[in-house]
């Protein structure tokens, strides 16, 4: 049970991030302070915590923290820009569109998986996964708030970043599930964050270390986005995912959606109306069916194999 209260507070966890975000923008930031500080304070929190974790364990497990090659730390670094990216079109799209809407175009990263599996692997996709495509489909649909009316014009601006941050974030769960996986998991998030963070500060270079930002009322931000985007999750699911399974983590991440809309309706009063609501439910059922699907069919196996 206790693994999967781990996996569900790191989903959890991601969830608040646009929030968080909405009222960084609230505050007078742009988008290069926000993503900038938080991979800044990100990165140093993740390093501090493999030195202790080092320090704290026997000598033979400290080598193996820091076993990598060259290679290694070449190709993690890589992966990690398209999380670097994922932050940036992410945080962009907040700019144009809801807290609420934004996550659900986040999900979509689900069904891009989905495709990028079917195209690279030459992998044709089950009914099941077909389905839930569909679903998803109808999902963000309800969820996006436009069907009943009343709300301005769709910023389409805002929706192409949306996609482009689940494009990457795709990619992301893609290259990082294949990419030195022999590397100790806390080194390997520390060393892709690092490659997210050079990426950023190229981008958007560093000119809150300089303007004030920091001292006026940009740091709390920073080390709440870095905590609960950077250090909280990566943690938390290195410590859950491999005793629950990686499809039920599937399933119980998709707790980052109803956080995500929760906590823009209770801290930033978006009007989320029961269409909405509905959509949320029908794109968590989208996220699950597959793998609650292949469940299903295990017992019959069973049965047909005895």
């Amino acid at each position: 049970m206790k693994y999967i209260l781990f996996v569900l507070a790191g989903a959890c966890s991601f969830g608040m991030l646009s929030t968080f975000v909405k009222k960084a923008y609230e505050s007078g930031f742009n988008v290069g302070d926000v993503v900038g500080s938080q991979n800044l304070f990100g990165v140093l929190m993740l390093w501090i915590l493999v030195l202790v974790s080092a320090k704290s364990n026997k000598q033979a497990t400290a080598a193996s923290v820091f076993k990598v090659s060259k290679r290694q730390v070449f190709s993690l670094m890589l992966v990690g820009t398209t999380t670097g990216l994922t932050g940036m079109f992410y945080y962009a799209a907040l700019q144009y569109i809801s807290a609420s809407f934004a996550i659900i175009l986040l999900f979509q990263f689900t069904w891009m998986g989905i495709l990028l599996e079917a195209i690279v692997e030459r992998k044709r996709p089950g009914k099941e996964k077909l389905l839930s495509l569909v679903i998803l489909f109808i999902g963000i649909i309800m969820a996006s708030g436009y069907l009943g009316g009343g709300k301005e014009a769709i910023s389409w601006i805002g929706v192409t970043l949306g996609l482009l941050a689940a494009l990457t974030y795709a990619l992301f769960i893609w290259f990082s599930g294949k990419t030195a996986k022999q590397v100790a998991p806390i080194t390997r998030s520390a060393i892709m964050l690092t490659g997210s963070f050079i990426l950023v500060m190229l981008v958007f270079p560093p000119h809150f270390l300089v303007n004030g930002s920091l001292h006026e009322a940009l740091l709390p931000w920073a080390l709440l986005l870095a905590l609960f985007g950077v250090v909280i999750p990566p943690l938390f699911f290195a410590i859950g995912v491999p005793k629950v399974g990686g499809g039920l983590a599937t399933i119980l991440s998709a707790a980052e959606l109803p956080m995500a809309v929760v906590m823009s309706y209770v801290v930033l009063n978006e009007a989320v109306n029961w269409l909405q609501w509905l959509g949320v439910v029908v794109t968590m059922c989208g996220i699950a069916l597959p793998e609650l699907m292949k469940r299903m069919k295990k017992p019959v196996v069973l049965r047909e194999q005895l």
